[in-house]
Protein backbone atom coordinates (compact mmCIF):
# COMPACT_ATOMS: atom_id res chain seq x y z
CA UNK A 1 0.00 0.00 0.00
CA UNK A 2 1.62 3.23 -1.14
CA UNK A 3 1.57 6.31 1.08
CA UNK A 4 2.54 9.94 0.67
CA UNK A 5 6.16 10.82 -0.03
CA UNK A 6 8.08 12.61 2.77
CA UNK A 7 7.51 16.28 3.43
CA UNK A 8 9.39 18.74 1.24
CA UNK A 9 9.56 22.52 0.96
CA UNK A 10 9.24 24.59 -2.22
CA UNK A 11 12.42 25.59 -4.03
CA UNK A 12 10.73 28.57 -5.67
CA UNK A 13 7.48 30.43 -5.22
CA UNK A 14 5.91 33.65 -6.33
CA UNK A 15 2.85 35.60 -7.33
CA UNK A 16 1.90 35.64 -11.02
CA UNK A 17 -0.04 38.60 -12.38
CA UNK A 18 -2.72 37.00 -14.56
CA UNK A 19 -4.60 40.20 -15.32
CA UNK A 20 -7.98 41.41 -14.03
CA UNK A 21 -6.16 42.66 -10.88
CA UNK A 22 -5.59 39.02 -9.91
CA UNK A 23 -2.36 37.63 -8.45
CA UNK A 24 -2.01 33.83 -8.43
CA UNK A 25 0.28 32.13 -5.92
CA UNK A 26 2.53 29.40 -7.34
CA UNK A 27 5.33 27.19 -6.07
CA UNK A 28 7.75 24.60 -7.46
CA UNK A 29 9.36 21.76 -5.52
CA UNK A 30 11.13 18.46 -6.20
CA UNK A 31 13.74 17.86 -8.90
CA UNK A 32 14.32 20.94 -11.12
CA UNK A 33 15.25 18.55 -13.95
CA UNK A 34 12.35 16.18 -13.28
CA UNK A 35 9.16 15.61 -15.23
CA UNK A 36 6.95 18.71 -14.80
CA UNK A 37 3.59 18.02 -13.15
CA UNK A 38 0.88 20.53 -12.25
CA UNK A 39 -1.48 19.80 -9.35
CA UNK A 40 -5.02 21.18 -9.66
CA UNK A 41 -6.80 21.52 -6.34
CA UNK A 42 -10.46 20.95 -5.69
CA UNK A 43 -13.36 23.15 -4.77
CA UNK A 44 -13.13 25.35 -6.71
CA UNK A 45 -11.80 27.48 -3.90
CA UNK A 46 -10.09 24.90 -1.68
CA UNK A 47 -6.48 25.97 -2.33
CA UNK A 48 -3.35 23.85 -2.07
CA UNK A 49 -1.61 22.43 0.99
CA UNK A 50 1.85 21.06 1.71
CA UNK A 51 0.45 17.52 1.61
CA UNK A 52 -0.34 17.86 -2.08
CA UNK A 53 3.39 18.01 -2.92
CA UNK A 54 3.75 14.58 -1.39
CA UNK A 55 1.69 12.79 -4.05
CA UNK A 56 4.72 12.88 -6.34
CA UNK A 57 8.22 11.38 -6.14
CA UNK A 58 10.38 14.48 -5.54
CA UNK A 59 13.40 12.77 -7.11
CA UNK A 60 11.58 12.32 -10.43
CA UNK A 61 9.08 15.18 -10.63
CA UNK A 62 9.26 18.96 -10.87
CA UNK A 63 6.11 19.62 -8.84
CA UNK A 64 4.04 22.73 -9.61
CA UNK A 65 1.25 23.82 -7.25
CA UNK A 66 -0.84 26.96 -7.53
CA UNK A 67 -3.83 28.46 -5.74
CA UNK A 68 -6.61 29.27 -8.19
CA UNK A 69 -8.13 32.74 -8.31
CA UNK A 70 -9.70 34.01 -5.10
CA UNK A 71 -8.45 31.35 -2.70
CA UNK A 72 -5.44 30.16 -0.74
CA UNK A 73 -2.60 32.65 -1.02
CA UNK A 74 -3.87 34.18 -4.26
CA UNK A 75 -5.26 37.69 -4.13
CA UNK A 76 -7.74 39.28 -3.87
CA UNK A 77 -9.34 36.71 -1.59
CA UNK A 78 -12.96 35.73 -2.11
CA UNK A 79 -13.57 35.83 1.63
CA UNK A 80 -13.42 39.63 1.55
CA UNK A 81 -16.80 41.37 1.91
CA UNK A 82 -16.39 43.18 -1.42
CA UNK A 83 -15.08 40.17 -3.37
CA UNK A 84 -15.75 40.40 -7.12
CA UNK A 85 -15.97 37.00 -8.85
CA UNK A 86 -16.87 38.31 -12.31
CA UNK A 87 -13.42 37.38 -13.68
CA UNK A 88 -13.26 34.03 -11.91
CA UNK A 89 -14.49 31.38 -14.37
CA UNK A 90 -13.34 28.02 -15.71
CA UNK A 91 -11.89 29.70 -18.76
CA UNK A 92 -10.01 32.31 -16.76
CA UNK A 93 -8.40 29.43 -14.84
CA UNK A 94 -7.52 27.58 -18.04
CA UNK A 95 -5.81 30.76 -19.30
CA UNK A 96 -4.04 31.16 -15.94
CA UNK A 97 -2.59 27.66 -16.30
CA UNK A 98 -1.17 28.54 -19.70
CA UNK A 99 0.36 31.74 -18.33
CA UNK A 100 1.93 29.78 -15.49
CA UNK A 101 3.28 27.07 -17.81
CA UNK A 102 4.91 29.70 -20.02
CA UNK A 103 6.17 31.66 -16.99
CA UNK A 104 7.95 28.54 -15.71
CA UNK A 105 9.36 27.68 -19.13
CA UNK A 106 7.59 24.32 -19.33
CA UNK A 107 6.88 22.81 -22.74
CA UNK A 108 4.55 19.96 -21.76
CA UNK A 109 3.48 18.83 -18.33
CA UNK A 110 1.69 16.02 -16.56
CA UNK A 111 -1.70 17.17 -15.26
CA UNK A 112 -3.15 15.90 -11.96
CA UNK A 113 -6.57 16.96 -10.69
CA UNK A 114 -9.12 15.72 -8.18
CA UNK A 115 -12.79 16.65 -7.73
CA UNK A 116 -13.15 20.18 -9.20
CA UNK A 117 -9.49 19.72 -10.17
CA UNK A 118 -10.60 16.92 -12.51
CA UNK A 119 -13.06 19.37 -14.12
CA UNK A 120 -10.35 21.95 -14.66
CA UNK A 121 -7.92 19.28 -15.91
CA UNK A 122 -10.42 18.10 -18.53
CA UNK A 123 -11.26 21.65 -19.62
CA UNK A 124 -7.55 22.48 -19.91
CA UNK A 125 -6.65 19.27 -21.74
CA UNK A 126 -9.51 19.64 -24.21
CA UNK A 127 -8.32 23.20 -24.93
CA UNK A 128 -4.54 22.67 -24.86
CA UNK A 129 -4.12 19.01 -25.77
CA UNK A 130 -0.57 19.39 -27.07
CA UNK A 131 0.69 20.69 -23.71
CA UNK A 132 -0.57 17.63 -21.77
CA UNK A 133 1.74 14.65 -21.27
CA UNK A 134 -0.52 12.51 -19.06
CA UNK A 135 -3.64 12.88 -16.91
CA UNK A 136 -4.33 11.50 -13.45
CA UNK A 137 -7.88 12.34 -12.35
CA UNK A 138 -9.73 11.56 -9.12
CA UNK A 139 -13.33 11.90 -7.94
CA UNK A 140 -14.67 12.91 -11.32
CA UNK A 141 -16.87 16.00 -11.45
CA UNK A 142 -18.08 17.65 -14.67
CA UNK A 143 -20.76 20.10 -13.41
CA UNK A 144 -23.63 18.46 -15.25
CA UNK A 145 -27.03 19.34 -13.86
CA UNK A 146 -27.63 15.85 -12.51
CA UNK A 147 -24.36 15.97 -10.56
CA UNK A 148 -25.19 19.32 -8.96
CA UNK A 149 -28.78 18.30 -8.20
CA UNK A 150 -27.63 15.07 -6.56
CA UNK A 151 -25.37 16.77 -4.03
CA UNK A 152 -26.99 20.15 -3.41
CA UNK A 153 -30.70 19.78 -4.08
CA UNK A 154 -31.65 16.75 -2.02
CA UNK A 155 -30.84 13.13 -2.93
CA UNK A 156 -27.45 12.90 -1.20
CA UNK A 157 -29.20 13.93 1.99
CA UNK A 158 -30.91 10.53 2.08
CA UNK A 159 -27.54 9.18 3.23
CA UNK A 160 -26.68 12.07 5.55
CA UNK A 161 -30.01 13.35 6.91
CA UNK A 162 -28.57 15.06 9.98
CA UNK A 163 -25.91 16.80 7.88
CA UNK A 164 -28.50 17.76 5.28
CA UNK A 165 -30.60 19.36 7.99
CA UNK A 166 -27.61 21.47 9.07
CA UNK A 167 -26.97 22.43 5.43
CA UNK A 168 -30.57 23.59 5.05
CA UNK A 169 -30.65 25.51 8.35
CA UNK A 170 -29.66 28.93 6.93
CA UNK A 171 -32.07 28.59 3.98
CA UNK A 172 -35.66 29.84 4.38
CA UNK A 173 -38.17 27.05 3.77
CA UNK A 174 -39.64 28.88 0.79
CA UNK A 175 -36.24 28.84 -0.98
CA UNK A 176 -35.31 25.21 -0.45
CA UNK A 177 -36.43 24.09 -3.90
CA UNK A 178 -33.27 25.75 -5.32
CA UNK A 179 -30.53 25.64 -2.68
CA UNK A 180 -27.78 26.83 -5.00
CA UNK A 181 -29.76 30.00 -5.78
CA UNK A 182 -30.68 30.49 -2.12
CA UNK A 183 -27.08 30.16 -1.03
CA UNK A 184 -26.02 32.67 -3.67
CA UNK A 185 -28.29 35.24 -2.02
CA UNK A 186 -27.00 34.40 1.46
CA UNK A 187 -23.32 34.35 0.51
CA UNK A 188 -23.66 37.65 -1.36
CA UNK A 189 -25.21 39.42 1.60
CA UNK A 190 -22.71 42.03 2.92
CA UNK A 191 -23.73 41.32 6.52
CA UNK A 192 -21.31 38.85 8.20
CA UNK A 193 -24.21 37.69 10.35
CA UNK A 194 -25.71 36.30 7.14
CA UNK A 195 -22.80 35.25 4.92
CA UNK A 196 -20.57 33.70 7.59
CA UNK A 197 -23.14 31.14 8.88
CA UNK A 198 -24.02 30.36 5.27
CA UNK A 199 -20.37 29.86 4.33
CA UNK A 200 -19.78 27.59 7.30
CA UNK A 201 -22.91 25.50 6.63
CA UNK A 202 -21.99 25.06 2.95
CA UNK A 203 -18.40 24.06 3.78
CA UNK A 204 -19.36 21.76 6.64
CA UNK A 205 -21.79 19.86 4.39
CA UNK A 206 -18.99 18.99 1.99
CA UNK A 207 -16.45 18.22 4.73
CA UNK A 208 -18.95 15.89 6.42
CA UNK A 209 -19.72 13.87 3.30
CA UNK A 210 -16.44 13.41 1.42
CA UNK A 211 -15.17 10.37 3.35
CA UNK A 212 -16.45 6.85 3.62
CA UNK A 213 -16.15 7.28 7.40
CA UNK A 214 -16.90 10.79 8.58
CA UNK A 215 -14.20 12.78 10.38
CA UNK A 216 -16.23 14.82 12.87
CA UNK A 217 -13.07 16.63 13.99
CA UNK A 218 -12.53 18.03 10.49
CA UNK A 219 -16.15 19.17 10.27
CA UNK A 220 -15.85 20.94 13.61
CA UNK A 221 -12.56 22.55 12.55
CA UNK A 222 -14.37 24.48 9.80
CA UNK A 223 -15.76 26.77 12.50
CA UNK A 224 -12.22 27.98 13.22
CA UNK A 225 -11.64 29.20 9.65
CA UNK A 226 -14.64 31.32 8.69
CA UNK A 227 -12.78 33.45 6.12
CA UNK A 228 -11.64 30.35 4.22
CA UNK A 229 -15.07 28.73 4.53
CA UNK A 230 -16.83 31.80 3.11
CA UNK A 231 -14.36 32.05 0.21
CA UNK A 232 -14.72 28.35 -0.54
CA UNK A 233 -18.53 28.54 -0.47
CA UNK A 234 -18.71 31.72 -2.53
CA UNK A 235 -16.43 30.41 -5.27
CA UNK A 236 -18.12 27.00 -5.45
CA UNK A 237 -21.57 28.52 -5.51
CA UNK A 238 -20.51 31.01 -8.19
CA UNK A 239 -19.25 28.20 -10.42
CA UNK A 240 -22.21 25.93 -9.81
CA UNK A 241 -24.79 28.67 -10.53
CA UNK A 242 -23.18 29.10 -13.95
CA UNK A 243 -22.64 25.40 -14.68
CA UNK A 244 -18.90 26.06 -14.86
CA UNK A 245 -19.47 28.10 -18.06
CA UNK A 246 -19.71 24.74 -19.83
CA UNK A 247 -22.41 23.44 -22.10
CA UNK A 248 -24.32 20.55 -20.56
CA UNK A 249 -22.18 17.42 -20.84
CA UNK A 250 -19.33 19.25 -22.58
CA UNK A 251 -16.44 17.56 -20.80
CA UNK A 252 -17.76 14.03 -21.17
CA UNK A 253 -18.75 14.65 -24.79
CA UNK A 254 -15.28 16.03 -25.53
CA UNK A 255 -13.36 13.20 -23.91
CA UNK A 256 -12.83 11.30 -27.17
CA UNK A 257 -10.53 14.11 -28.32
CA UNK A 258 -8.11 13.09 -25.55
CA UNK A 259 -7.55 9.62 -27.00
CA UNK A 260 -3.84 8.85 -27.03
CA UNK A 261 -3.00 10.76 -23.84
CA UNK A 262 -2.09 8.24 -21.10
CA UNK A 263 -4.79 8.66 -18.47
CA UNK A 264 -5.87 7.08 -15.19
CA UNK A 265 -9.27 7.83 -13.64
CA UNK A 266 -9.45 6.98 -9.92
CA UNK A 267 -12.85 6.83 -8.27
CA UNK A 268 -14.16 5.82 -4.84
CA UNK A 269 -17.08 3.42 -5.17
CA UNK A 270 -18.97 5.13 -2.32
CA UNK A 271 -18.18 8.72 -3.26
CA UNK A 272 -21.26 10.71 -2.27
CA UNK A 273 -19.86 14.08 -3.35
CA UNK A 274 -19.09 13.05 -6.94
CA UNK A 275 -20.83 9.69 -7.53
CA UNK A 276 -19.14 6.95 -9.52
CA UNK A 277 -21.53 7.22 -12.48
CA UNK A 278 -19.65 10.28 -13.77
CA UNK A 279 -16.29 8.50 -13.71
CA UNK A 280 -17.89 5.54 -15.48
CA UNK A 281 -19.48 7.68 -18.18
CA UNK A 282 -16.24 9.62 -18.71
CA UNK A 283 -14.27 6.38 -19.02
CA UNK A 284 -16.75 4.96 -21.54
CA UNK A 285 -16.46 8.12 -23.64
CA UNK A 286 -12.64 8.24 -23.50
CA UNK A 287 -10.84 5.62 -25.61
CA UNK A 288 -7.72 4.30 -23.92
CA UNK A 289 -8.48 5.70 -20.47
CA UNK A 290 -7.96 3.44 -17.46
CA UNK A 291 -10.55 3.40 -14.67
CA UNK A 292 -9.57 2.34 -11.15
CA UNK A 293 -12.68 1.88 -9.01
CA UNK A 294 -11.61 1.80 -5.35
CA UNK A 295 -14.10 -0.53 -3.63
CA UNK A 296 -13.89 0.83 -0.07
CA UNK A 297 -13.55 4.60 -0.41
CA UNK A 298 -15.47 7.82 -0.69
CA UNK A 299 -14.23 11.08 -2.21
CA UNK A 300 -11.21 12.30 -0.21
CA UNK A 301 -7.78 11.92 -1.80
CA UNK A 302 -6.18 10.67 1.42
CA UNK A 303 -8.44 7.67 1.99
CA UNK A 304 -6.06 4.68 1.88
CA UNK A 305 -7.28 2.95 -1.28
CA UNK A 306 -7.50 6.19 -3.24
CA UNK A 307 -4.10 7.39 -2.02
CA UNK A 308 -2.52 4.09 -3.02
CA UNK A 309 -4.02 4.32 -6.52
CA UNK A 310 -2.95 7.95 -6.95
CA UNK A 311 0.66 7.39 -5.97
CA UNK A 312 0.78 4.21 -8.06
CA UNK A 313 -0.33 6.27 -11.07
CA UNK A 314 2.09 9.13 -10.50
CA UNK A 315 4.95 6.68 -9.99
CA UNK A 316 4.07 4.95 -13.25
CA UNK A 317 4.01 8.15 -15.27
CA UNK A 318 7.12 9.73 -13.75
CA UNK A 319 9.51 8.28 -16.30
CA UNK A 320 7.49 9.35 -19.33
CA UNK A 321 9.26 12.71 -19.31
Amino acid sequence: MRTLYPEIEPDRSGMLDVGDDQQVYWEVSGNPAGAPVVFLHGGPGAGTTARHRRLFDPARYRIVLFDQRGCGRSTPHAGAPDADLSTNTTWHLVADMERLREHLGIDRWHVFGGSWGSTLALAYAQTHRDQVRTLVLRGIFTLRRKELDWFYEGPAGFLFPERREAFLAPVPVAERDDCIAAYHRLLSDPDPAVHVPAGLAWSMWETATIRLLERADLVAAEADRPLEAVAFARIENHYFRHGGWLTEGQLVDGAAALSGIPAVIIQGRYDVCTPAVTAWELHRAWPGSELVMVPDAGHAFDEPGILDALVTATDRFADLG
